[in-house]
């Protein structure tokens, strides 16, 4: 039995990757949550259970920096993993300095790696 290396929520729209990344997790012994909107995850009770987070940055309605933000000032800090296909100045600089920052197509390693440093820098 392979052991759960730490819970993962996934915020993104495009619901093939959704379920792609969820997949992914799952595979590489994480456990995962999904969600298709910032909304969807506020209306739910999962947030405080996270270990990490990965969230598209441009999510229609609320987006992943704003989402980060209200999770922020609930009380709610874990690492976050922010995936865009936009990249460009304003979107790096958007996503804040610290944070993780990956950009569409990303291979499944990167972003495996990319959870794992988050998770090992958390306090």
């Amino acid at each position: 039995m392979q052991v759960c290396r730490a819970n993962v929520i996934i915020v993104e729209d495009d619901m093939g990757l959704n379920r792609a990344v969820a997949r992914l997790l799952n595979i590489a012994g994480f456990r995962s949550s999904s969600f298709e909107s910032a909304e969807h995850l506020l209306q739910s009770a999962s947030a405080p259970a996270a270990d990490c987070f990965v969230f598209d940055i441009h999510l229609p309605g609320i987006t992943g920096v704003e989402l980060l933000d209200r999770l922020d000032a609930a009380g709610i800090h874990r690492p976050v993993i922010f995936i865009t296909a936009h990249d460009d100045a304003h979107t790096r600089y958007t996503a804040r300095a610290g944070a993780s920052y990956l950009t569409k197509p990303f291979t499944g390693q990167a972003l495996i790696q990319a959870i794992d440093a988050a998770l090992t820098l958390s306090p």
